[in-house]
């Protein structure tokens, strides 16, 4: 089993009234020559949840941000929020959701945006590692 250290939230930055899905995002990931959807999940523009990567399949959603080659695709998750702004309440919900189900899988990982691995993103447009500690702050388990 893979040693997952970071949950990682995306953007697709398309508008989310389009419909995009995740066979729309392996669709393209293929077309850039990759073995197809680089994100573990994805939240459509009307909040679904769809299945990308499983788990135990190493993703393609953030390039290597640490000296040794550790901080990458191979101790990573990746969740992508079909947006081009940032998400809105109905698809943070799911996000929160999803969010608790790896945690009780990978109880080491952090919760990041891709914006706090890679200085050049900006997604998602929010900061994710903020939004978590306000939502981690009222869970009752």
């Amino acid at each position: 089993m893979r040693q997952i250290q970071f949950l990682v939230v995306h953007i697709s930055d398309s508008p989310k009234d389009r419909g995009d899905t995740a066979a729309d995002i392996h669709q393209w990931h293929q077309e850039r020559g990759w073995s197809g959807i680089g994100y573990n999940a994805v939240i459509t523009g009307t909040a679904e949840l769809q299945q990308g990567r499983p788990d135990y399949w190493q993703g393609a959603h953030v390039r290597d941000f640490d000296e040794n080659g550790e901080g990458d695709n191979s101790d990573s998750l990746g969740i992508c929020i079909i947006t081009d702004t940032a998400p809105d309440e109905d698809q943070l919900r799911i996000l929160e959701g999803w969010l608790h189900a790896k945690l009780a899988q990978y109880p080491a990982a952090e919760v990041v945006g891709h914006r706090d691995l890679d200085s050049r993103k900006t997604c998602p447009n929010m900061d994710i590692p903020a939004w978590w500690a306000s939502r981690k702050k009222y869970r009752i388990d």
